[in-house]
């Protein structure tokens, strides 16, 4: 890895850069790297996915090659550790190409994680898991750099690291703060709080559970098959604070019923996985059982038509 210099590069000020990273910065230049010898950032918090979105990027650099170069910061292993653009790397390798676009940079570890988070919270569609990981790593390198970060500091001068990073996001520095909780929460949990089974604010709350009592409040959560209210989550978290966190107390809360929830129709899984194969989602039954809710009723207006 490269040794830290005292260079001090974010998206928001660079005053403080030395007459020497000026004269590095204005010997930079985009030069073709091979993508064998392109390593992904340590760490990296943003997924990579064969999604729709990245099939379009792969058919278009496929047909204009990589338009917009990568950025990435040469390792002493002769490999260079790309610091903005994983997915056009992916996409190009898909293509075929062996080759891409870089512009090279001397950064050390915090400036190089900085600019990395700024670069990819540009995309639209970013999940909680990564806003919140990527979070983490910046208010962690800012902390390096000698910004105030901590995370229940109240001060208001110098400015908060929270503060720098909601400005650049768009939030306030409490927002921040709330997404950072989010990886406390076990993996599985997290998973939910992407795939929007559990809402981002019950998801903050249950972040202060113990990574045990969050395996016990998936349990409760599987029984009562249904996802926890603020409220809930709320009273989840003062009984672990109060030291009464067990299965039955989880149960209890997550089995009460919901306002809105009387006059909803409900199955539990194990009612309904006899008639589906192993492999559907979720969200498979309910689509099936819902295209075959309409053949029933359309079956049932012929009969009534005759």
């Amino acid at each position: 890895m490269p040794k830290r210099g005292n260079i001090s590069l974010s998206s928001y000020d660079d005053i403080f850069r030395t007459d020497e990273s000026r004269a590095e910065e204005a010997l930079e230049k985009v030069q073709p790297v091979a993508i064998d010898k392109l390593v992904p950032f340590k760490n990296h918090p943003f997924k990579v996915v064969d999604d729709e979105a990245m099939l379009r990027t792969t058919e278009s650099i496929a047909q204009y090659g990589v338009l917009t170069p990568l950025i990435a910061r040469p390792l002493d292993d002769g490999t260079f550790e790309i610091i903005s653009g994983h997915r056009r790397a992916h996409a190009a390798l898909a293509a075929g190409l062996t080759e891409v676009p870089v512009l090279v940079r001397q950064m050390d570890d915090d400036a190089a994680t900085v600019l990395m988070v700024d670069s990819n919270l540009q995309r639209e569609n970013i999940l909680p898991s990564e806003r919140a990981f990527a979070f983490k790593m910046k208010l962690e390198a800012l902390n390096h750099q000698g910004s105030r970060s901590d995370l229940t500091s109240v001060q208001v001068a110098p400015k908060l690291s929270t503060e720098i990073i909601g400005e650049s996001a768009g939030m306030s520095k409490d927002n921040v703060k709330r997404y950072i909780r989010l990886t406390s929460l076990i993996p599985s949990i997290l998973d939910m709080v992407d795939q929007k089974q559990i809402s981002f604010n019950p998801a903050v709350e249950l972040s202060y559970l113990k990574p045990e009592e969050q395996e016990i409040f998936l349990e409760a959560m599987d029984e009562a098959q249904a996802a926890p209210s603020l409220s809930q989550a709320q009273r989840l978290k003062k009984l672990s604070q109060d030291g009464n966190f067990s299965l039955d107390t989880a149960r209890e809360i997550m089995n009460e019923v919901k306002k809105g929830d009387l006059e909803r129709v409900t199955f539990r899984n194990e009612q309904l996985r006899k008639y589906f194969p192993r492999s559907y989602t979720t969200q498979q039954m309910q689509d099936t059982i819902i295209r075959l809710l309409d053949q029933w009723q359309k079956k049932k207006s012929r009969g009534q038509e005759h």
